[in-house]
Parts: structure tokens; sequence; C-alpha cells
């Protein structure tokens, strides 16, 4: 974990979020963070106006966002240290951001993990993320994967802004082959 922390610190913000961040209409209000990682998002969220709650279940990552944060506005920045598997409530949000976070849930605690998210969401609010199709080459791990159908059912009340499917091999952020296959999200809560 801590190779990939430090291969991700100071990365660009991830593509999906920065499409949320152009369709959102108003003011910035309090984004959710969820597996922050190394703070690449938050620290684009803390850049644009927002308040963040970021979460991660990694006291380095939280501590690696911590000190990077210092540089922008550390007083809008909230840090939580706890898994998904954690059935604590999620706070009221105008944005969710889960790049690649959600797959990490286990596949049992997803289904809460999802009721919590959409519970918290604020009407008009924006989630962003990725989930891992079937073919991905970590589909055998015990990550949670889902189809395109289980998806386009997910966010049957929700309007989506994008939906894309990508398949291709290339590497992870610490430099391993893999064969990746992943569905990216933007949608509003309606």
């Amino acid at each position: 974990m801590r190779n990939f922390l430090e291969a991700t610190r100071g990365a660009p913000a991830q593509p999906n979020l920065c499409k949320a961040l152009d369709l959102w209409p108003g003011n910035p209000g309090l984004a959710l963070d969820l597996g922050c990682g190394a703070g690449r998002d938050s620290l684009a969220l803390l850049r644009a106006g927002w308040v963040v709650i970021a979460l991660d279940r990694d006291p380095h990552a939280l501590d690696i966002l911590h000190e990077q944060a210092a540089a922008y506005a550390p007083d809008k920045l909230s840090m939580v240290c706890r898994a998904f598997e954690d059935s604590a409530p999620l706070p009221a949000a105008d944005l969710i951001n889960a790049s690649f976070a959600l797959p990490f849930c286990q596949p049992g605690a997803f289904p809460d993990m999802w009721e919590r998210i959409v519970r918290s969401m604020r009407r008009g609010g924006l989630f962003t993320g990725h989930f891992f199709g079937p073919r991905d080459d970590w589909a055998s791990k015990r990550l949670s994967i889902h189809t395109q159908d289980q998806l386009l059912r997910q966010f049957e009340c929700w309007t989506l802004l994008e939906f894309n499917e990508h398949e291709y091999d290339g590497k992870t952020a610490v430099g391993h082959a893999k064969h990746w296959h992943l569905f990216e999200v933007v949608a509003r809560r309606s």
C-alpha cells in the first residue's frame, strides 16, 4: 500500500472528478472523498473551494493528505480513518467521489455501503466513481465486481451524466501489468 501511496502522491485529479466539478451548477458545498488514498482528488476539491471529508482505512494515507493539504485550505478538510465495512452513517453531502475505491469494499458489505451513499447524497448532488467489471484482472480477487446491467439498475433513480466502459491492457499505479475492465460514472441524484 505504501508503494501505491508514494506513486500517486502529487498526481493530478482523476478525470471523472474533473468532469463532475465542471458539471456542478452552484457554489461548492460538502464533498466526501471515499478511499481518498494519497489525496489527489481531495486536494482538487479543496482547490475548487469545497469542504472535504476524506475517508481512508490507512492512517498513512491520511498523513500524506494532511501534509499536502497545508498548502491549500486545511481548515476545510476533515479526515476519517475507517474501512468501508464500518457501518457508520455518512454525512449529508453535495458530491461523493469514489475514484477506484468502491471495488475494494468487501462484496458482502457493498449493498450496505451503497445504501449509505444513497442516503447521504443530497437531492441534486453528484456521485463520481469507478467500478470494476467482470473481465478485469482483479475480478477473481475478493472485490466488488459489477456488470453493466447491475450498474444501470443501481443507478435507476439517478440521472447518468457520464457512463463509460473502458477495457484495455495497461499498468497499475505501481507499474504492474494489468488488464483493466472498468466503468466510469458521473451521476446526479434525482
